[in-house]
């Protein structure tokens, strides 16, 4: 009985503090003195922010989007003064060339635009249509490296009457060199407004039941294309230096996690699904095992069909359309392996949408019902 009650006396405070507070929705401007300027209606706005792109594939505008990307504390922790020896000595003066050609391979030549920035913008479009149930909810989509920046675009929710701001980092597991910067680059710019918006970030999302579901049907619909059955699925994730693991990084977690939540719904034999690391750069350990070399490995063993994907990405981009389904697939090919094939990323298809969508309303709780 006194279960009971203290339930009841539960709804009915529910009940109270819903009555006495209101959605953005809800509320409305009262009568305004002569004079005085328009008002806006109150706005949500909802930022999706992915890595970034260069603007072209040429040399200046690749330097310029690498100098920006490697400029980053978070991304490398070296000590300044050590890092941008290399960096403007030997990096910005070499990779820009490599780099703008690798590119070059996948370019979205009739949008003249990185596979990344259409995928983004499709992503941005696709939710707009979705919540257009709540007409006070305005979507846009940013970069955190390269153009539209998130200030640009942080700007234009604002100049819509956007008074609250929820920050997407398209990263389902988190890490300081991908979610924590596309933070630190919002809040930056928040910090020269005289007028700053509420604002919520989404948190990591590697293991929301609505992501694996989506992850591993993906996955059955591509497997179902094939003439061959893979013996092997791997799992590849960018990696990140084992001293930013070692430092408390959470990322190297919430992979695995990722993976075996992956491994129970499939319900494969153990060991078919593995958990690799790539996009490696400079002298030191990264997180292992690497991705190069484990599929190397396989196809020396006698494997001969394999299948990779990438759970961390939401979007294909440079890292997977050119590493894994270009490279990785020509490194099994010339050790040996006979069927290698790519499982493109979630992008904007229904699945992949899903998810966005599915965190988004999650974390709008409050400010549209």
């Amino acid at each position: 009985m006194r279960s009971a009650a203290v339930d009841e006396d539960k709804s009915v405070r529910e009940s109270r503090m819903n009555a006495l507070t209101k959605t953005v929705a809800q509320r409305t401007t009262g009568p305004l003195p002569a004079g005085h300027p328009p008002v806006k209606t109150a706005k949500i706005g909802v930022l999706l922010v992915n890595l970034g792109t260069p603007d072209g594939t040429d040399f200046k505008p690749m330097r310029r989007y690498l100098k920006e990307f490697l400029s980053d504390k978070r991304v490398i922790e070296w000590p300044r003064i050590a890092w941008y020896q290399v960096l403007y000595g030997i990096v910005l003066n070499t990779r820009p060339k490599k780099s703008g050609a690798a590119y070059a391979e996948i370019w979205n030549k009739e949008r003249n635009e990185s596979p990344l920035r259409t995928f983004t913008r499709a992503q941005g479009e696709k939710l707009a249509v979705r919540m257009a149930g709540h007409g006070e909810v305005v979507v846009d989509w940013a970069m955190r490296y390269g153009n539209p920046s998130i200030a640009e675009r942080t700007d234009y929710l604002m100049s819509q009457g956007c008074e609250r701001i929820l920050v997407y980092p398209l990263y389902p597991q988190y890490s300081a060199s991908t979610t924590a910067t596309v933070n630190d680059k919002f809040f930056e710019h928040m910090m020269a407004q005289r007028w700053m918006p509420a604002v919520r970030t989404v948190p990591a999302y590697h293991d929301e039941p609505v992501y694996i579901d989506a992850l591993a049907r993906s996955i059955e619909s591509h497997l179902a294309t094939l003439d061959f059955e893979p013996e092997h699925v791997i799992c590849s994730y960018h990696g990140i230096p084992q001293s930013y693991f070692r430092k408390g990084d959470p990322y190297h977690c919430h992979c695995q996690k990722t993976s075996r939540l992956l491994d129970e719904r499939l319900g494969w034999p153990k060991g078919r699904l593995m958990t690799t690391f790539q996009s490696r750069f400079g002298p030191e350990e990264w997180l292992q095992p690497y991705t190069d070399k484990t599929i190397e490995k396989l196809a020396k063993e006698g494997v001969k069909n394999i299948a990779v994907l990438n759970p961390g990405f939401v979007s294909d981009c440079l890292e997977t359309l050119e590493e894994i389904a270009g490279e990785a697939g020509e490194i099994f090919h010339e050790a040996g392996g006979e069927n290698f094939t790519h499982i493109p990323c979630l992008n904007d298809s229904e699945a992949g949408m899903d998810v966005i969508e599915a965190m988004v309303r999650r974390e709008l709780r409050g400010w549209i019902d």
